[in-house]
Protein backbone atom coordinates (compact mmCIF):
# COMPACT_ATOMS: atom_id res chain seq x y z
CA UNK A 1 0.00 0.00 0.00
CA UNK A 2 1.45 3.35 -0.98
CA UNK A 3 1.84 6.29 1.37
CA UNK A 4 -0.64 8.39 -0.61
CA UNK A 5 -3.23 5.59 -0.41
CA UNK A 6 -2.69 5.32 3.35
CA UNK A 7 -3.04 9.11 3.70
CA UNK A 8 -6.31 9.09 1.75
CA UNK A 9 -7.67 6.22 3.85
CA UNK A 10 -6.75 8.09 7.04
CA UNK A 11 -8.42 11.29 5.80
CA UNK A 12 -11.53 9.29 4.88
CA UNK A 13 -11.58 7.62 8.32
CA UNK A 14 -11.05 10.96 10.08
CA UNK A 15 -13.81 12.74 8.16
CA UNK A 16 -16.22 9.85 8.79
CA UNK A 17 -15.33 10.02 12.47
CA UNK A 18 -16.09 13.76 12.52
CA UNK A 19 -19.70 13.27 11.46
CA UNK A 20 -20.62 10.90 14.27
CA UNK A 21 -22.71 12.09 17.19
CA UNK A 22 -19.91 11.39 19.69
CA UNK A 23 -17.60 13.96 18.13
CA UNK A 24 -19.83 16.64 16.60
CA UNK A 25 -23.29 17.53 17.94
CA UNK A 26 -26.20 17.19 15.51
CA UNK A 27 -26.79 20.96 15.30
CA UNK A 28 -23.23 21.47 14.06
CA UNK A 29 -23.19 18.34 11.90
CA UNK A 30 -26.28 19.42 9.96
CA UNK A 31 -24.72 22.73 8.96
CA UNK A 32 -23.62 22.49 5.37
CA UNK A 33 -21.81 25.16 3.43
CA UNK A 34 -18.56 26.68 2.31
CA UNK A 35 -17.10 26.86 5.80
CA UNK A 36 -17.08 23.09 6.31
CA UNK A 37 -15.76 22.58 2.78
CA UNK A 38 -13.08 25.16 3.47
CA UNK A 39 -12.08 23.34 6.65
CA UNK A 40 -11.80 20.07 4.74
CA UNK A 41 -9.67 21.73 2.08
CA UNK A 42 -7.39 23.26 4.72
CA UNK A 43 -7.05 19.88 6.41
CA UNK A 44 -6.12 18.21 3.12
CA UNK A 45 -3.67 20.99 2.28
CA UNK A 46 -2.04 20.68 5.69
CA UNK A 47 -1.75 16.91 5.30
CA UNK A 48 -0.21 17.22 1.85
CA UNK A 49 2.27 19.84 3.01
CA UNK A 50 3.33 17.69 5.96
CA UNK A 51 3.78 14.72 3.63
CA UNK A 52 5.88 16.79 1.21
CA UNK A 53 8.09 18.20 3.97
CA UNK A 54 8.51 14.74 5.50
CA UNK A 55 9.47 13.37 2.08
CA UNK A 56 12.10 16.08 1.61
CA UNK A 57 13.57 15.50 5.06
CA UNK A 58 13.53 11.73 4.55
CA UNK A 59 15.33 12.09 1.21
CA UNK A 60 18.03 14.20 2.88
CA UNK A 61 18.42 11.66 5.69
CA UNK A 62 18.73 8.80 3.22
CA UNK A 63 21.30 10.66 1.09
CA UNK A 64 23.39 11.38 4.20
CA UNK A 65 23.05 7.77 5.36
CA UNK A 66 24.33 6.47 2.03
CA UNK A 67 27.57 8.47 2.14
CA UNK A 68 30.51 6.54 3.63
CA UNK A 69 32.02 7.60 6.93
CA UNK A 70 35.69 8.49 6.72
CA UNK A 71 37.50 7.12 9.74
CA UNK A 72 40.10 9.49 11.18
CA UNK A 73 43.64 8.42 10.55
CA UNK A 74 46.18 8.09 13.33
CA UNK A 75 49.06 10.62 13.34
Amino acid sequence: MTNSRMLLEFINWYLNRLVTDEVVPRRLRDQRGAVSLEQVLWFVAAGVSVAVIAGIIWAQIMSQASTPINAPSAP
